[in-house]
C-alpha cells in the first residue's frame, strides 16, 4: 500500500501524545523509602498524569521553515525533544528523514570540565561527522563562535552566552538537513543572536528544514514560512505566521481549549 505522505515531508507526528507522572507529595531519599515501604508505595501509586502533548498531527516539508509559537507550559519543547529524539513519545507515530541538528537545551551535550575545542568535535561526531569532518570543520566552528582563546578553556568557565555561541556555531556547522532551534538563542548578545538569524537564512536558502520555538512574535513571522500554535498540549492553529500570531495575541489569556491534562493513565 502507497504511503499517503509524500517524500518532501521529512517530519511526519501522527497523534503523538507525551505523558509524564506528577507526584503528590515529594520523592523519599532511599533510606527513608526503605524504613517507610508502606508510605512509599501508597505515594507512587498516587501519582497523577500529566500529558504534554495529546494527539498531536502535524508535518514539516522539506525545506519548510515553521516556527512553533504558545505559551510558556505549552508543550512546544516537549515537541522538539520528542522530534530530536532526546525524549520518547508515549503514543503515536514519528518518522523523521534526514539529519537532525538540535540546539535544545543550553550546555546540554557539552562536558564543563573539557575545553571548548573538545567539546565541538565531540558533539560534532555525535550529530553525525566523522572525526576528520569535526576536525576540518573546527576552524569555521570556532570563527563562528567568536571565542577567541576561550575556546581552549574549560567550559566550566564559560558564560551563559558563551554555551550558546559554541552551541549553536556547531549545530549549524555539521551539515544539518533538520535544524531545532529552542528559545536558546535569546540568551545571546544582539550582535550575535542577529548573527545567528543571518546564518539561519542561508540555511534557508539552502533548503535546510528549520523548526523554532521561540517567545519572539517577530522573529517568527520574519523568519519562518508557517507557524503552529500550541496549547495545553494541542495544536491550536496551523498557518501562515501573520495569521496564527494574529490568533495568538487575540486570544483571552490562557488561551482556553479542551484540556490534555488529566488523571487518566
Amino acid at each position: 500500500m502507497r504511503s499517503p505522505y509524500s517524500n518532501q515531508e521529512v517530519i511526519i507526528l501522527e497523534n503523538v501524545s507525551k505523558r509524564y507522572f506528577l507526584y503528590p507529595h515529594r520523592v523519599m531519599e532511599l533510606k527513608k523509602a526503605v524504613l517507610h515501604l508502606p508510605t512509599f508505595v501508597k505515594a507512587t501509586r498516587a501519582r497523577q498524569a500529566f500529558w504534554a502533548l495529546r494527539d498531536v498531527s502535524l508535518t514539516v516539508r522539506r525545506g519548510e521553515s515553521v516556527g512553533i509559537i504558545g505559551p510558556n507550559g505549552a508543550g512546544k519543547s516537549t515537541l522538539l525533544r520528542i522530534v530530536s529524539g532526546l525524549a520518547p513519545l508515549t503514543k503515536g507515530r514519528l518518522t523523521v528523514r534526514g539529519r537532525v541538528s538540535p540546539l535544545l537545551e543550553l550546555g546540554a551535550g557539552f562536558h564543563p570540565q573539557m575545553n571548548g575545542r573538545d567539546n565541538a568535535i565531540i558533539n560534532a561526531v555525535l550529530l553525525g561527522l566523522s572525526r576528520k569532518e569535526a576536525q576540518e570543520k573546527l576552524p569555521e566552528i570556532a570563527e563562528f563562535s567568536e571565542l577567541g582563546e576561550f575556546i581552549d578553556q574549560p567550559m566550566r568557565t564559560y558564560s551563559s552566552g558563551m554555551y550558546v555561541r559554541l552551541g549553536f556555531a556547531v549545530a549549524v556547522h555539521v551539515r544539518p538537513e533538520i535544524l531545532l532551534v529552542d528559545e536558546v538563542l535569546a540568551v545571546g548578545d544582539a550582535e550575535f543572536q542577529r548573527k545567528c538569524f543571518d546564518h539561519i537564512e542561508k540555511l534557508r536558502r539552502d533548503k535546510v528544514t528549520i523548526v523554532l520555538v521561540s517567545h519572539d512574535l517577530e522573529n517568527v513571522k520574519h523568519f519562518c514560512d508557517r507557524a503552529i500554535l500550541i496549547n495545553h498540549g494541542v495544536v491550536a492553529a496551523d498557518g501562515k505566521p501573520q495569521e496564527v500570531v494574529d490568533e495568538y495575541l487575540s486570544s483571552p489569556s490562557g488561551f482556553a481549549v479542551a484540556p490534555a491534562n488529566r488523571a487518566d493513565s
